[in-house]
This record gives structure tokens, C-alpha cells and sequence, in this order.
């Protein structure tokens, strides 16, 4: 069953992405974004305008003739000045108000939450659904709210949390690991054998896919990781692999690596690559998703297209 499938938040790194698989796949696909001329190296897609989720939003005209949403606008990082207020009509308010909208009109909304709402940025055990949500930062806040909101609205949704998601044109924590890794330095990540899930977009993309119309997902919130985590020297390692050069990890207390990450002004970077931080996905593949990439081969994979892409 396919039919047509609002994407909004449509030129961001999943999302650019997320639409021409969807196309593929046999949706007719309506794209919303701020710039819709992003997106006009897109071919067989419908581009839209998408308001400011900042203010009062009608989404009456982006729902016209639309069969299913997947929400992905949201904002991440915003001047700690500005969280609580932003990060609740960007990410919560806009959210409630796309699913009064939706009710009666949409057959099913998949919201695009973060493992941020389930927990913070380590864990001592592996985390599953059943875990009680303990959110450690507005954003993360700001995510559970807007799954509640949906939850309210009354029309049919399937919540994704996904672990940090990694690919082509990457940004965040990986993308400074992977401009660490490009370096011809050696680096002191030998000790850092602590496991952490990632999630590959090509896997985060059959995710959705799924969650578009099994019904098992019906009103269900999963979690998304790939199936096997890393440690943080093996992700420097995969990426300058992919790079086609030797690891160059040396070992060096890992008191002594933190001590050059708050020098640099990196603590917080420190903090989110220390612990473990393990996903356990095992209910998503339970009604029949099957992620195919693994995490080393998947960041190798990014880093070899990067690094090709640099030499054109």
C-alpha cells in the first residue's frame, strides 16, 4: 500500500535522502521545506514551502490530498538562551497542531523523535522501549513532549527514536570524528573501548518505509540502531579504512584524553563519546525490519564516498 506522503523537513541530511527512496518505492511524494528550489535536483517530487514552525503553522493546505506524514522539521540547536522556548514551539507545539490537523484526514503519522527523549548521552545498561523515557536536556524534553502531543491528537502515528545517524554529508559529533580522522596525526583513541550505537541512513530509511504502513507500527513507538555498536576507536579506525590509511590509534589515559578535549573547549564532545551508550532495536525487528548495514561497513562506506566526492 502506498499513496501520497507529505515529507516536511524535506532538505535536511535525512531527508534529501528519504524522499527519492520513498519516490522509489512507489509514493507520490510531496516535499516541504523552507527552499524548495533545494530541492529541484529531485526529479518526479512535489516541492512546497513550509512555514516557519517558529509561529502558528495552517497545515490545512501541506494535507491537502496527503495519505501520510512523515514529520522530520524540528530543530536541534538553538542558543541555550532561547531552549525552552524554541525547542517547544519548534518541536512540541508544531507537532500537536500537525496532528489535530491530520485527525480524520491522514492515515497514519511518523513522527521522527531522537533517542535524546528516551535517555541522555550514556547508559550503563542496553536501552529498550520498556525503559521509563528520562530525557537530560531541553531538546530531548522538548521530543518527548512532542510524542505525547501526537499520542493526544487521536490520529494514527508510529514514533521513531533513532541513535545518532551517520551517512554522506553527516554533521554533528560524527562529522568532527570524521575531520579528526582526515588528519595524517596519530591519534590517542587506542583506550576508548567503550560501545555506542549508530544508526546508517540506509537502514534509518527502511525504518520509515516499515513504519508508513505495517500495522504492527500502528500507534507503537520504536527504537532504531544498527544491529551491532562500536567503540569509538573502532569508529576512527572504519573511517580512515574507508579512507584507504592505517588506523594510527595510540593508546594514552583516557584522563589525559579528556584533559586535551577540555583544553580544546570539547568537553561536552567528550562526554558524549566516553560511555556506553547501547540501543537495543530488537522490537522494530520484531515485526520485520531488517537493517542491512552494518556500522563498521556502513562508516567505512560514508568516508570512501566522501573521500571521492573531495577528489572531483
Amino acid at each position: 500500500m502506498t499513496g501520497t506522503v507529505l515529507v516536511t523537513g524535506a532538505s535536511g541530511f535525512v531527508g534529501r535522502q528519504l524522499v527519492p527512496a520513498l519516490r522509489d518505492a512507489g509514493w507520490t511524494v510531496r516535499a516541504a521545506c523552507r527552499d524548495p528550489k533545494s530541492l529541484e535536483s529531485i526529479d518526479r517530487i512535489e516541492t512546497v514551502a513550509l512555514p516557519d514552525l517558529g509561529e502558528t503553522v495552517d497545515w490545512a493546505p501541506l494535507l491537502e490530498g496527503v495519505t501520510h506524514v512523515v514529520h522530520l522539521a524540528g530543530v536541534a540547536h538553538v542558543p541555550v538562551s532561547e531552549e525552552d522556548e524554541r525547542y517547544d514551539r519548534i518541536n512540541t507545539d508544531s507537532v500537536a497542531a500537525l496532528g489535530a490537523a491530520a485527525k480524520g484526514k491522514v492515515k497514519r503519522i511518523v513522527l521522527m523523535s531522537s533517542v535524546r527523549a528516551q535517555a541522555g548521552l550514556s547508559a550503563e545498561h542496553p536501552i529498550t522501549e520498556t525503559d521509563e523515557p528520562q530525557p537530560t536536556d531541553p531538546y530531548g524534553r522538548s521530543k518527548l513532549a512532542a510524542e505525547a502531543a501526537l499520542k493526544e491528537s487521536g490520529v494514527e502515528y508510529t514514533i521513531l527514536r533513532p541513535a545518532v545517524v551517520y551517512g554522506p554529508g553527516v554533521k554533528g559529533n560524527i562529522a568532527s570524528l570524521a575531520s579528526l580522522a582526515r588528519t595524517p596525526m596519530p591519534l590517542p583513541f587506542n583506550g576508548l573501548k567503550n560501545r555506542r550505537s549508530l544508526l546508517a541512513i540506509e537502514n534509518l530509511i527502511e525504518a520509515v518505509k516499515l513504519a508508513l504502513t505495517e500495522d504492527a507500527a500502528r500507534n507503537e513507538t520504536f527504537l532504531v540502531a544498527d544491529p551491532d555498536p562500536i567503540s569509538v576507536a573502532g569508529l576512527v579506525s572504519a573511517m580512515r579504512e574507508g579512507l584507504d590509511r592505517q588506523p594510527q590509534l595510540v593508546g594514552m589515559p583516557l584522563g589525559a584524553v579528556k584533559r586535551i578535549m577540555k583544553s580544546f573547549g570539547r568537553e561536552a564532545d567528550w562526554d558524549r563519546i566516553s560511555g556506553n551508550f547501547i540501543i537495543d532495536s530488537r522490537k522494530l525487528q520484531g515485526i520485520g525490519w531488517d537493517p542491512q548495514i552494518e556500522t563498521r561497513d556502513g562508516i567505512m562506506k560514508m568516508m570512501a564516498a566522501e573521500g571521492a566526492t573531495q577528489k572531483l
